[in-house]
């Protein structure tokens, strides 16, 4: 049973993939998928860095959908982990929180997000995202345009292979292919 911040922020995101896709792609098509459907994947860690791996599946894309317009999928960050600050080129995003709690920094400004929490960030804001509590943080992710989605495939496996440790100059190639900039490429926790 879903609670009144839960269906709020679900007509919200209804209204946000309706709105984008008035200007729809020509080739796109319908796309029904269950909570664990989608292109599942597993980030890479950096080397160097202590953060855990996290899991996500990107659920709207231009490969598997044929839209020009958008890009869905959902996160699952554990405890402690962290989303390193970086900024988008090319696209804004908004992040819903289903489940757990987390510090988020947009622009140097810090928030604390719960559950049912919605983030949105216009593009080039500097964005870092830490999970501060004892459970895996669930989210579901939107962009306003495709770019960061091959950022996600280039520093990530498919469920199931090896997710081997990611040298510098992989992450700088996958960044540039996904229109994403970060401030730091070093652990976060190191500061």
């Amino acid at each position: 049973m879903l609670n009144a911040t839960m269906k709020n922020l679900l007509a919200a995101l209804c209204l946000v993939v309706s709105l984008t896709c008035l200007a729809q792609s020509p080739g796109a098509k319908i796309l029904v998928l269950e909570r664990d459907q989608g292109e599942k994947r597993v980030r890479r860690p950096r080397e160097k860095m202590l953060n855990p791996t996290s899991e996500f599946i990107l659920k709207v894309t231009p490969q598997n959908s044929g839209s020009q317009h958008l890009v869905v999928g959902t996160e699952t960050i554990p405890p402690g982990g962290v989303i390193p600050k970086h900024r988008h080129l090319g696209q804004d995003e908004i992040v819903f929180l289903q489940t757990g709690s987390a510090h988020v920094s947009l622009n140097d400004q810090d928030y604390e997000v719960h559950a049912g929490g919605m983030v949105f960030f216009p593009v080039n804001t500097w964005v870092s995202l830490r999970n501060t509590g004892a459970a895996p943080i669930q989210l579901i992710f939107i962009f306003s345009a495709p770019g960061f989605d091959e950022y996600m495939r280039c520093s990530s496996v498919p469920e199931g292979q090896p997710a081997p440790p990611m040298p510098q100059d992989e992450v700088s190639k996958c960044a540039h292919e996904g229109h994403v900039e970060y401030e730091v490429l070093s652990d976060p926790k190191s500061k």
